[in-house]
């Protein structure tokens, strides 16, 4: 992982693999939904998810470009303690055109993965694949959707225990995670 040419630096992304432990990072990235059948209607959220702990937040967005992707994200990272809120882990997408903005108003620098590289972000791909059990892909319209609504949805998977976490749940690890720093 590395920030691209034209994306600040190519300084090599600084998380060894497998070691969640030492670092706390928010992988991130769009889930995007295109209803079947309308063709026009483009939807997306944004997920943050802190990989030691599994966190899982998940913005409203209100369109696809940049700003107004940046404009949700930066807002929502805001909100996140300072302990756990690092770094933050993107795709390749054209959403983080103004990727420079959101690092200076959330106060963290942004990676970006290798193109065509999913598995860089597998936290973020595997909570990606819980939240389309409650917004199942080609079916659902997210803009129907308040973010009360995507606020339940975090919560229910902030308090489902997984067994990477020795059954503890995502909120669970991170209080712990939290009060340890």
């Amino acid at each position: 992982m590395s920030r691209p040419g034209g994306r600040a630096t190519t300084k090599p992304y600084p998380l060894p693999e497998g070691d969640r432990k030492r670092y706390s990072k928010h992988g991130s990235g769009l889930t995007k939904q295109r209803k079947e059948g309308l063709g026009t209607n483009n939807s997306a959220i944004a997920t943050l998810v802190e990989r030691t702990s599994r966190f899982t937040e998940i913005v409203k967005l209100d369109g696809l470009t940049s700003p107004e992707v940046v404009d949700a994200v930066s807002a929502h990272m805001q909100q996140i303690p300072t302990a756990v809120r690092l770094t933050l882990t993107w795709d390749q997408g054209k959403e983080m055109a103004q990727h420079q903005r959101l690092a200076k108003e959330a106060g963290v620098p942004i990676y970006f993965c290798d193109p065509k590289s999913p598995w860089q972000r597998g936290t973020n791909e595997n909570t990606n694949g819980l939240i389309r059990q409650w917004f199942p892909k080609r079916i659902t319209d997210l803009t129907n959707h308040s973010q009360a609504d995507f606020d339940q949805v975090a919560a229910a998977l902030n308090d489902r225990p997984r067994k990477i976490l020795g059954y503890r749940t995502p909120s669970e690890v991170l209080t712990d995670t939290t009060l340890r720093r």
